[in-house]
């Protein structure tokens, strides 16, 4: 056996047959997830001419494995076409906070018409600002952190750390929530529970959709969007509270100098 690389002198040598190759497939695993296939060789018990076909093979194999996880259905296959009615029954998010004050951000939404809705959803724009420090792999940064986002809690099988707290309903769009089919009369509810984190002005818009895939479409019974806005002022400093020792409750202001 010569070590890699070797440089061959003997003629005998270069005259005689290099063992056969047989290409094989590796799926290595990294953390649960497939990684790319590597294809290689190893000697086997065919021929070397039989190896480069053996190759093509495997690769031909592998490129209609990857066509076949690639060639999903559209996502908007199965989503009723259509416009459905529906009523904004309560929208709330408070004009004035502050930082470091916990708030929260309502929406109920009600089917209003005969048809149920194939996955009600809401959009909001924005909960985030473009930042223009240089150098950013990503422009985009919180104006509101999101404590909890709408729809139930993951209970994971086993004791974890949660990572993202966007909420059941959070979607394959990163500013979109949804909470599936919506029965005609009925009534769904979207609560975010929010931390503000940077001051300033802001307008945070909403958008109520019947889908996800633009095929269905809400409508208020005015034949209008089912949109609308918020106009909100953070303040630099969270405002001066205390608590009262008798009732265990925040109350505003100092605590009094004499005491209650």
């Amino acid at each position: 056996m010569r070590p890699p690389y070797a440089t061959v002198t003997d003629a005998a040598a270069l005259a005689r047959p290099s063992p056969a190759l047989t290409a094989l497939v590796s799926w290595p695993i990294v953390r649960g997830r497939l990684r790319v296939a590597h294809i290689f060789a190893r000697p086997g018990s065919e021929t070397c001419s039989r190896a480069p076909r053996a190759l093509v093979a495997c690769t031909a194999g592998l490129s209609a494995l990857l066509a076949a996880g690639c060639g999903a259905a559209r996502q908007d296959a199965h989503e009723a076409s259509g416009t459905f009615a529906v009523e904004v029954v309560h929208h709330s998010f408070p004009a004035k906070q502050s930082i470091a004050r916990p708030t929260q951000l309502k929406l109920q939404v009600r089917n209003s018409g005969s048809r149920t809705l194939p996955n009600v959803a809401i959009t909001l724009d924005s909960l985030e600002y473009a930042s223009t420090y240089k150098e950013l792999a990503d422009d985009k940064r919180p104006t509101w952190a999101i404590e909890r986002g709408p729809g139930p809690v993951p209970h994971p099988p086993v004791p974890t750390q949660e990572v993202s707290q966007l909420g059941g309903a959070q979607s394959a769009y990163l500013n979109t929530w949804a909470l599936g089919p919506l029965a005609p009369g009925r009534t769904q509810t979207f609560l975010w529970r929010l931390m503000p984190v940077k001051p300033g002005h802001y307008v945070v818009a909403y958008t109520v959709n019947a889908g996800l895939a633009g095929k269905a479409k809400a409508q208020l019974a005015s034949g209008g969007a089912p949109q609308g806005r918020f106009t909100v002022d953070i303040a630099s400093a969270p405002a001066i509270s205390h608590v009262n020792p008798n009732t265990g409750k925040v109350a505003p202001g100092t605590y009094p100098i004499g005491g209650y």
